[in-house]
């Protein structure tokens, strides 16, 4: 049976994980791995998440299946939370939710979904995105494509190539297109460009599949979600894969949600039908855990404004990361080229030197980043901000 097998290298992300751990030097530096860090290094569990779990342990009878669609109202609760109270979609019934094992199950979900109704499609994809995204997506058999988004080397959106590459996908396309927290670069799109290319999607009859795993880690929840809203308002049909791993750390439970906007209520409850198939034929059931705590938090309104004070306080360690880091970089190089970091929204930015660069960093100075030099800004400390940007300033010139 597995005589033809062979063994496959490890994952960028793990690889880089396991070398870390691997190093004895006491000035390592874990910019690689994408989880929280608060100041002391830890992914830490949120007060808020601590109370309901334990409210919801001291009520609990059993553990039997909840739902195959998941809680009644952790999906309702997420979808107010993506799309807000009054949104169209919600007003005329055409929205559908389903608690799916995380945002990369909601991904996947909507992945073969997409394969079941138009399986000659193309999705196109950012250039560069989410190394997960190729796989999750591409996995289910879909054909997919790079549109411009990012010059890492100019640190700047190619939005112009981007809408250029888009004017001639084939209608009934699928693209791709990160919420907020642009993971690998932190570059967002800001409302004028969310609203071209929203007119370009309905000018276009592209389908648009939005994926949103870092709601709040920007601007705020409302802030952070416009530009799916606004999306959603002007499409007649869209998928939105929701994550709740780092806005309420709950990474391990794997919590996420997909939402299907269809045309009408039938055509709706008709797409819902087939997400609760693929998912029965992926997984089953989903896990309930992790979707009581959120849905407890995201209806009692002492834990949500718990929670919504926790969530401005890991928005404000990394924002005040990046000022810092930028700042350091500033004073050891003597010019702006790094001013970018700063400016970014979210965990992750690309420093954009080469691979050589990355792997020299790691050698002689412990510090771990991908290969494509993508920064998790959570990794960065005050006490080694300035041992970084060193290091960087050092390997930039050699």
């Amino acid at each position: 049976m597995f005589q033809q097998l062979t063994q496959l290298s490890s994952d960028t992300i793990l690889g880089v994980m396991a070398k870390f751990r691997a190093d004895p030097s006491t000035e390592k530096v874990d910019l690689g791995v994408g989880v929280y860090r608060d100041l002391t290094g830890n992914t830490p569990v949120l007060a808020s998440v601590r109370r309901a779990e334990q409210e919801i342990l001291a009520a609990q009878t059993t553990k039997s299946y909840v739902a195959a669609a998941g809680r009644e109202e952790f999906n309702s609760a997420v979808e107010e939370l993506v799309l807000g109270s009054a949104h169209i979609a919600r007003r005329e019934r055409r929205a559908r939710t389903m608690q799916t094992p995380g945002g990369c199950g909601a991904l996947r979900v909507g992945a073969e979904l997409i394969r079941a109704s138009a399986p000659g499609v193309t999705v196109h994809i950012s250039d560069p995105t989410w190394g997960n995204h190729t796989p999750l997506l591409g996995s289910s058999g879909l054909r997919l494509e790079r549109y411009p988004y990012y010059d890492a080397a100019a640190h700047r959106l190619r939005f112009d190539a981007m809408l250029e590459h888009l004017e001639h996908a084939a209608a009934g396309d699928v693209v791709l297109i990160h919420a907020c927290c642009h993971n690998p670069t932190g570059a967002d799109l800001d409302p004028a460009q969310w609203q071209a290319l929203a007119l370009l999607l309905q000018r276009r009859r592209l389908f648009p599949f939005l994926d949103m795993a870092y709601q709040g880690f920007a601007v705020d929840l409302d802030a952070d979600a416009a530009g799916v809203r606004l999306v959603a308002e002007q499409v007649p049909e869209a998928l939105i894969a929701s994550s709740f791993s780092k806005n309420l750390g709950l990474y391990r439970e794997r919590v996420g949600a997909l939402i299907a906007i269809g045309e009408n209520p039938a055509r709706s409850d008709a797409v819902m039908s087939h997400m609760l198939q693929i998912a029965r034929s992926i997984y089953s059931m989903p896990p309930d855990h992790g979707a009581a705590i959120a849905a407890r938090i995201f209806t009692n309104p002492a834990l949500k404004q718990q929670w919504l004070a926790e969530l401005a306080a890991m928005r404000t360690r990394i924002a005040d990361m990046r000022e810092l880091l930028s700042r350091q970089l500033q004073r050891v190089i003597g010019d702006d080229a790094f001013d970018f970091i700063g400016m970014q929204h979210g965990m992750f930015s690309l420093l954009g030197v080469s691979p050589q660069v990355v792997e020299r960093l790691r050698d002689r100075h412990h510090i771990y980043m991908t290969p494509d030099s993508r920064m998790n800004l959570a990794g960065i400390m005050p006490h080694n901000a300035a041992y970084v940007a060193e290091a960087i300033a050092a390997e930039r010139r050699a």
